[in-house]
């Protein structure tokens, strides 16, 4: 009969290769990103890390070296002293010289990604809403409000989860590559926060307070999202969709969207009646949420 523990290692192998298909998406490390900021910050967290590696094999390393050449089988007698005073000096230089070494790309980075309101060539007001997004292009007269699609048989487990599930919006933010562009992030309940990986921007969306953000896109794409904050029942039903297009496209879209606003303005003069207006009242969002219950 096999022992024990080779049962149960043999269990836990099963276990883990059963396991595998939900691992797909499992990754460790941050995205590299599309934007110079993100990038950065990237490069700034591996430099972090390869200097807790070192670190780490440098002091265990020392650690096992004492346990296994110094114990007690071997004769080793421990050596007894009160202080050292080169020791501690050492001790306080190299983790001081090391700290020092760390601040200084990291007060770098922090500048940068705080440098908002110099060159920015657009504008984009984020506000958070119970649970939804709310963007509005500052000078451009287009605003929207950005739902969650994902179907409700999704949600409730009856029907198969699309690739997107919980990461799809029916009007997505739509920017320009290779322009600065300034976020406005708020919020007009409680707080939320306004997540984009591929973007490097993470910022809390606070009511009655404004924070600050910028990205310049590199690449075309759609980079997705979501709230990072804990928000309420339906937290994890907001999710953020980027799509970064070409100057010309971009251009496209944005008239497309100005012809829109005008033409619903236009209708609400001549007397007919206006679209209904976004719900954003916590009430309302539970009723049609397709988190919701039934």
């Amino acid at each position: 009969m096999l022992p024990s523990t080779l049962l149960r290692a043999l269990f836990f192998s099963l276990l883990w290769v059963v396991s595998l298909p939900s691992q797909a998406d499992y990754v460790c490390n941050m995205t590299s990103g599309v934007t110079e900021i993100s990038r950065e910050i990237h490069n700034l967290h591996m430099i972090i890390f390869w200097i807790c590696v070192v670190i780490g094999i440098s002091v265990f390393s020392v650690m096992f070296y004492a346990i296994i050449w110094h114990r007690k089988s071997r004769g080793a007698t421990a050596a007894h002293f009160h202080e050292n005073t080169i020791v501690e000096i050492i001790w306080t230089i190299i983790p001081f010289t090391i700290l020092i070494f760390m601040a200084m790309p990291a007060t770098r980075l922090l500048i940068k990604m705080h440098n908002t309101q110099i060159d920015s060539e657009l504008s984009i007001k984020i506000t958070g809403h119970q649970w939804r997004w709310e963007y509005e292009y500052i000078g451009e007269g287009v605003h929207f409000i950005s739902n969650l699609t994902t179907p409700k048989l999704e949600t409730q487990n009856r029907a198969v989860k699309n690739p997107h599930y919980l990461r799809e919006v029916d009007n997505p933010l739509v920017l320009p590559i290779g322009k600065k562009i300034r976020f406005l992030t708020t919020a007009s309940d409680v707080i939320h926060a306004w997540w984009v990986p591929a973007l490097g921007i993470k910022k809390d969306a606070i009511p009655g307070f404004i924070n600050e953000a910028w990205a310049r896109i590199e690449q075309p794409g759609t980079y997705r999202g979501q709230c990072a904050e804990l928000c309420g029942a339906l937290h994890g039903f907001m999710p953020i969709v980027v799509e970064a297009k070409t100057e010309a496209d971009y251009q496209a879209w944005l008239q497309e969207k100005k012809a829109a606003a005008k033409q619903a303005q236009s209708g609400q003069v001549s007397g007919q009646a206006p679209p209904e207006p976004p719900q954003t009242k916590q009430s309302q969002s539970n009723h049609n949420h397709p988190g919701a219950n039934p």
